[in-house]
């Protein structure tokens, strides 16, 4: 299906052909844009809320700005829409985040106009610094600019690099896009502090007929310049009742001004140009902007799926048998249960309590459950913390973000060897989101830490023991599983305490066994089945835990079987496969194995299913590899 632009977006292939529009026509140019994202949002996919919500700044970057050339950094990426289309990626809008087509996050292979690759929060700051200071040593005039959401700035790392930045005297630009969201609704200090600057009126409008006034002054000499920083500054403290953050690390504050006015949002950063050294510009938007269900329910309409743009209504897969629950909200549901009956359980994520299913917790015991915000390193070591006077912290974060909070896992938990449960949700292919998202590593760098106990569920009700066991462990405990549904309609099974390091035998049949970890086992069954019509069975082994491995259960496999293959959604290089191999190795055992999983290369995005297809374990891949080990090639 084609969706034609609007007649001036038509002849936008690029910021050069933008720069030609009359800055009359900017506000028809931010309206043609919003409309057809809306319309390809809407029909294939993807991020909504983010991208509406800086129409106008977009256009007015590339207005003003001349990138390539000048270097603008998007944090995260969720709100970048509008700049892929602007940049010569407007005829394959349509395949964004479908599998082979464009990437959902800007991303430095794609195109010269994404200057750093994004996915992960609060990054921009620190890249558009390091750009700026690099420059600098090499004698290149350039601009720098990163856009960064209030929820980004809660990271630490937005801290840090501000604060380097203050010191630095780099030609920077930060922009603070304020819509006090981030996917769910953002928390802390910073959203207050941030509120606060915005809604006062009396400052708003004194500082308005202030620097009315000292404009005129500044023309009279570089000194003027000064003294106006000065006299803004003290307006801030006084009315304000507190010193302005930003200041206060040495960076120029400008704003508030209105995210959704172009021409002025034009005039502004034309000027800001001309600032030398760091600054901030802050942007105050509404995520979703200008469609009316997206800035109503804001986290609902983050990445709604496809929907019907006049009516609102988000489009469902129609089932085709009872629907199984998706892994997060057994999480969720589970983690209530647990609670009620052990006063000692608490529930800890980092901004993604929707996302996690932690609201549901938030809601029925809103006492034990916390947001800390974009701050993965202080959700883990919040969680020590905790540890350390008898909570027993339940501590739920996206595989792909525990990357960020790996030295705190090994640090302040597994050394002290504190009852932490690490739940991490998103393990394996995170799907169209892509490789910044994949959560391929944590079996490989959890097993290697010690006092780490590493297990995932084959299914729900797996899960759910998995939970009860970890709760009555007293020491570091991580459960991994991947997004989406399971395979169980009735998933509310009675709770099992498990005996940690011991696997499950599911068929112990045949020369060739199988050996999985996760909810990828359930793809033995049809892939069993299939080798079962060629006369050929099969053995299959849940192990459940890769650390530690289930050691009676192996030298029994390892004495019964011959051929051996390893599944596992997760990275080949340190993972379960190579957990096997080592046990293997050390029992001077000499079988011949295969090991299935995420190869060591960078896998791109698409649909689950199409990558573990393209990456030889999905079902059919599976069943061609033990016909190739058994010498049973197909024609």
């Amino acid at each position: 299906m084609r969706i034609e632009p609007g007649k001036l977006l038509a002849g936008i292939n690029s910021p050069d052909d933008l720069k030609k529009v009359d800055q009359t026509q900017l506000v028809q140019v931010c309206q043609d844009l919003r409309n057809y994202i809306i319309d390809h949002v809407s029909v294939y996919g993807g991020h909504f809320g983010a991208s509406l919500g800086v129409v106008e700044l977009t256009v007015a970057l590339h207005y003003v700005f001349n990138t390539p050339e000048d270097q603008l950094v998007w944090d995260v990426g969720h709100q970048a829409y509008g700049h892929k289309i602007l940049t010569g990626r407007k005829e394959e809008f349509h395949s964004n985040r479908l599998y082979g087509g464009l990437s959902g996050f800007p991303k430095r292979g794609e195109s010269e106009y994404d200057a750093f690759g994004v996915g992960h929060s609060s990054t921009s700051i620190s890249a558009a610094l390091g750009m700026a200071v690099s420059n600098k040593y090499q004698n290149r005039e350039r601009q720098h600019i990163a856009v960064i959401g209030d929820g980004a700035m809660t990271g630490g790392v937005a801290f840090e690099a501000m604060n380097h930045a203050g010191v630095s005297n780099s030609n920077l630009l930060i922009i603070l896009n304020d819509n006090c969201m981030s996917i769910d609704p953002n928390v802390g200090a910073l959203k207050d502090y941030l509120t606060d600057i915005t809604t006062s009126h009396t400052y708003n409008k004194f500082r308005d007929e202030v620097w009315n006034i000292l404009g005129k002054i500044s023309k009279f000499g570089p000194n003027a310049q000064e003294i106006v920083s000065k006299v803004e500054g003290s307006i801030k403290s006084f009315l304000l009742k507190q010193s302005n953050l930003f200041e206060s690390l040495n960076l120029r504050y400008f704003g508030p001004v209105d995210g959704h006015d172009v021409n002025h949002l034009v005039h502004v950063l034309d000027d800001l140009k001309d600032i030398s050294g760091p600054k901030i510009l802050h942007c105050i938007t509404v995520k979703g902007k200008g469609y009316k269900a997206a800035e109503e329910n804001q986290t609902k309409w983050h990445a709604p799926g496809k929907f019907d743009k006049v009516s609102g209504m988000i489009h469902k897969k129609a089932p085709v048998k009872p629907n199984p629950i998706k892994y997060q909200e057994v999480f969720g549901h589970t983690l209530v249960e647990l609670a009620r009956k052990d006063d000692k359980i608490i529930g800890v994520t980092p901004a993604m309590p929707s996302g996690s299913s932690m609201n549901i917790m938030m809601k029925e015991l809103p006492d034990r459950a916390f947001d800390v915000g974009i701050a993965e390193q202080h959700a883990v070591t919040f969680s020590a913390g905790m540890a350390t006077q008898g909570s027993h912290p339940f501590c739920n974060i996206y595989s792909t973000f525990m990357q960020r909070a790996y030295d705190q896992v090994i640090h302040d938990v597994c050394l002290q060897n504190l009852p932490v449960t690490f739940c991490m949700d998103r393990a394996g292919f995170a799907g169209a989101d892509g490789p910044t998202h994949h959560g391929a590593y944590d079996i490989a760098f959890m097993r290697c830490v010690p006092n780490m106990v590493v297990s995932a569920p084959m299914n729900e009700e797996e899960l759910r023991n998995l939970m009860f066991t970890a709760s009555r462990f007293n020491g570091p405990f991580s459960i991994r599983y991947p997004r989406g549904q399971g395979v169980m309609t009735q998933w509310r099974t009675p709770l099992k305490e498990l005996e940690i390091g011991k696997g499950r035998v599911l068929s112990d049949r045949g020369d060739l066994a199988f050996l999985t970890i996760g909810h990828i086992g359930n793809y033995v069954f049809e892939a069993a089945e299939a080798l079962a019509k060629e006369g050929i069975d099969t053995g299959h082994y849940d192990l459940r835990f890769v650390k530690p491995l289930d050691k009676d259960l192996l030298h029994k496999v390892f004495k019964r079987h011959n051929y051996i293959i390893t599944i596992e959604d997760g990275c080949v290089q340190g993972g379960f496969g190579s957990a096997i191999l080592e046990f293997m190795a050390d029992n001077h055992y000499h079988r011949k194995v295969v090991r299935l999983g995420i190869p060591d290369r960078v896998v791109e995005h698409g649909e689950q299913i199409e990558l573990h297809r393209e990456c030889g374990f999905d079902p059919e891949g599976i069943y061609r590899a033990a016909l190739k080990m058994l010498h049973h090639e197909m024609v």
